[in-house]
Parts: C-alpha cells; sequence; structure tokens
C-alpha cells in the first residue's frame, strides 16, 4: 500500500513538474498598454479599453482589468505569447467577465489565434483557432459561446449554454483533453461536457440511410384504419344551416322592390358533421418503417480533433452597445490544478464586490429615503399657503 502510495504521488509529481502556464495576464498596472496591440483595421470605429476595477471591487488594484469604455462601438485588442502546441496534453482556457454595466447586447467572449494573426489587422473575420465566452443580446440570447476551426471552417457547438448576465465577475473555463473529451465550467463549476465528435459538426456522420433500400409497397404503417362494417346511419345527413323558422318577412317588404324574401339562416341543431366510420386497430399493421443505415463512406474517424497545432496569441474582438464590460485574470495553461486555484482565488473578489455593491445600493436607498420628508414638507407648505388666502369679501344683502 505504502508502494502504491509513493507512485501516486511520484506521478503527480512529475505531471506538475510536466505542467505549463503558457500566458497568464491579470493587468497589474499600465504595462498592458505596451504588450497589447490595437486593432487598425480600416473601416470599423473602434473603441478604447481602460485599466480599472469598476465601480465596487474587492481589492481596488488586485481587481483590476481591461474595461470597455465606449458605448456602439467594435474592440480589437490583442496579445502574442510564445507558440506551443496542445497535443498530447490537456489545454485549458480562462478569463473572468464583469459586465458590469448590466449588459444591454455585446459580447463578452475572447479568441484564440495561430501565430498567422496580424494584429494590427485583426477583425471579425480575422481566422482563429477557439473563440470561447459569454455573448448576449436582449432577453434571446444569453449564451457561451464554443466555437473550434477544424479544416478552415468554424464550428459552432451543438448545445445551448446559458451564460450569467449579472452584473458581478464570473470565471469561465474551457477545458480540452487529448481524448477528445471537453468541459465548459463556470465559477469553477461544470455546465457542460462531452465528446466533440458528439457535440460539434467536425466530422461526417458515421451512419447514413442505405440509399438503396426502399420502403416495401406491402408495408402497412397505419395503426388504425376505418371500421369496415361501420355503416353510416340513414338519418345522419341533415344540412348544417336551415331557415330561421322564427323569422318573419318585414311588413314593408316590397317584392318587386327588394326581390324574394327568404329567412335568414341559422346552425342546424339536427347537423352531426360529416360522418366518418370509427376507427379499428389495424391488423395488418407493421409499425413505423426505419430505413436501414450503413457505414458513411465519406466518415473517417480523426483521434486528433483535440489538438492545435499551433497556438499564439489571444485576442478580444467584439461590439458592444452599452460599454463597461471588465475583462481579466487570463489563464491558457494545461494544468488543470493550477487553473481549478485561479477560481478558487476568485472567490474572494466575487464575495467582495458583492459586499461593496450591496452597501452601495443600501446607501442609495437610504439617500432616496431622507429626500422624501423633504418632498412631503413642500407638499404641505403649499397646502398652507393655499389655506391662507385673502378673505372673501362680505357684501350687505340687498
Amino acid at each position: 500500500m505504502k508502494a502504491l502510495a509513493l507512485a501516486v504521488v511520484s506521478l503527480l509529481a512529475i505531471y506538475s513538474v510536466n505542467c505549463e502556464v503558457y500566458f497568464e495576464e491579470k493587468f497589474p498596472d499600465d504595462s498592458w498598454e505596451s504588450n497589447w496591440v490595437y486593432s487598425e483595421h480600416p473601416g470599423k470605429e473602434f473603441g478604447k479599453f481602460k485599466l480599472t476595477a469598476g465601480k465596487f471591487y474587492n481589492d481596488p488594484e488586485e481587481d483590476k482589468g481591461l474595461q470597455t469604455s465606449e458605448d456602439a462601438r467594435f474592440y480589437a485588442l490583442s496579445r502574442k505569447f510564445k507558440p506551443f502546441s496542445n497535443a498530447d496534453k490537456p489545454l485549458v482556457v480562462q478569463f473572468s467577465v464583469k459586465h458590469e454595466q448590466d449588459i444591454d447586447c455585446g459580447g463578452g467572449y475572447l479568441k484564440v489565434f495561430d501565430c498567422k494573426l496580424d494584429q494590427k489587422d485583426m477583425h471579425g473575420e480575422s481566422p482563429y483557432e477557439i473563440m470561447f465566452g459569454p455573448d448576449i443580446c436582449g432577453p434571446g440570447t444569453k449564451k457561451v459561446h464554443v466555437i473550434f476551426s477544424y479544416k478552415g471552417k468554424n464550428h459552432l457547438i451543438k448545445k445551448d449554454i446559458r451564460c450569467k448576465d449579472d452584473v458581478y465577475t464570473h470565471l469561465y473555463t474551457l477545458i480540452v483533453k487529448p481524448d477528445n473529451t471537453y468541459e465548459v465550467l463556470i465559477d469553477n463549476e461544470k455546465v457542460e461536457s462531452g465528446e466533440l465528435e458528439a457535440d460539434w459538426d467536425f466530422l461526417p456522420p458515421r451512419k447514413i440511410k442505405d440509399p438503396e433500400a426502399k420502403k416495401p409497397e406491402d408495408w402497412d404503417d397505419r395503426p388504425t384504419i376505418p371500421d369496415p362494417e361501420d355503416k353510416k346511419p340513414e338519418d345522419w345527413d341533415k344540412p348544417e344551416h336551415i331557415p330561421d323558422p322564427d323569422a318573419n318577412k318585414p311588413e314593408d317588404w316590397d317584392d318587386e322592390m327588394d326581390g324574394e324574401w327568404e329567412p335568414p339562416m341559422i346552425d342546424n341543431p339536427d347537423y352531426k358533421g360529416v360522418w366518418a366510420p370509427k376507427q379499428i386497430d389495424n391488423p395488418a399493421y407493421k409499425g413505423p418503417w426505419v430505413h436501414p443505415e450503413i457505414d458513411n463512406p465519406e466518415y473517417t474517424p480523426d483521434p486528433k480533433l483535440y489538438k492545435r497545432d499551433e497556438l499564439c496569441a489571444v485576442g478580444l474582438d467584439l461590439w458592444q452597445v452599452k460599454s463597461g464590460t471588465i475583462f481579466d485574470n487570463f489563464l491558457i495553461t494545461d494544468d488543470l490544478e493550477i487553473a481549478k486555484e485561479r477560481g478558487e482565488a476568485l472567490k474572494k473578489t466575487q464575495e467582495g464586490e458583492k459586499k461593496m455593491k450591496n452597501e452601495q445600493d443600501e446607501a442609495e436607498r437610504e439617500k432616496e429615503k431622507a429626500e422624501k420628508p423633504d418632498e412631503e414638507d413642500d407638499d404641505e407648505d403649499l397646502d398652507d399657503e393655499a389655506g391662507e388666502a385673502a378673505p372673501v369679501e362680505e357684501h350687505d344683502e340687498l
């Protein structure tokens, strides 16, 4: 038992040594301005980012991030790092988003690129390897994008993952594993997982309908049939509408001028509708016909769906109607434990900013409450003034 325990510890130690953080950014100061590059792509009106912890936070310095600062703008900012491949290793892409402005419509996602990215010309059509993060627009769009590039085409996840839509900081984590599985976490809690091949249309389907198979002509897929013994009653056929028996010809009706008078039509109480024989179980019923499937000759499995040959840059390429989103805590690594630790550490920030926000809201309520008596006093003064109006002049009666 002791030997097994030592072996496990040794393996964990080796794993820890071999793990690597490829990129990390917490925006501690203004040095980001020399490391990150704004796009100058023509034809776009790009907004600027500013370094701030926002209106509510846990620590005014530790919680600083990049905040969108201009309404109705595109944003395009990127940073390169040492190239790497995630071959035979897990890949973790993680960052935090704080929609402090209570965003109505805009992106909060990032993109990961290979080294071919031209940072000065980055725009919405620039090829990327991964796009991940929240996207909100009105009540209908509140989702987490998970998009991978595969053989030159972008593939969207086929599942709906709901993002957070409040004003606080939330951590978004994407984990891609060498066994072609993935996980999406929000605030260190798993919200979605599965297989890459099943949840994206990277590959053609494994099976297709047999083009040679045809439904047999004598295949009866009707569960019920009309009862051949059922006969329509002789008194069934009645008109749907009949002349109103209570209607009388108006006294001033002139047949020569008005034409022949006819009583108005009313619904026939004896009308039974269109007759149809009752249904009985079909003795020849064989069930629904299922089209046979065959192996798809165009399908070829790819055990390397997870693999990115080269990752070299991260970028914020998005549009926002209402600015104010703060991006922070960027991490790209193959170390799942480090990513988890960063997420746990962020909980202190989340608790602190909620505390400050609640205090601010309470102070605002107290301020509004304190202003209300003044308004009531003003109303009372107006009432007093009305009561003190000039007396009505009296006159002797005549």
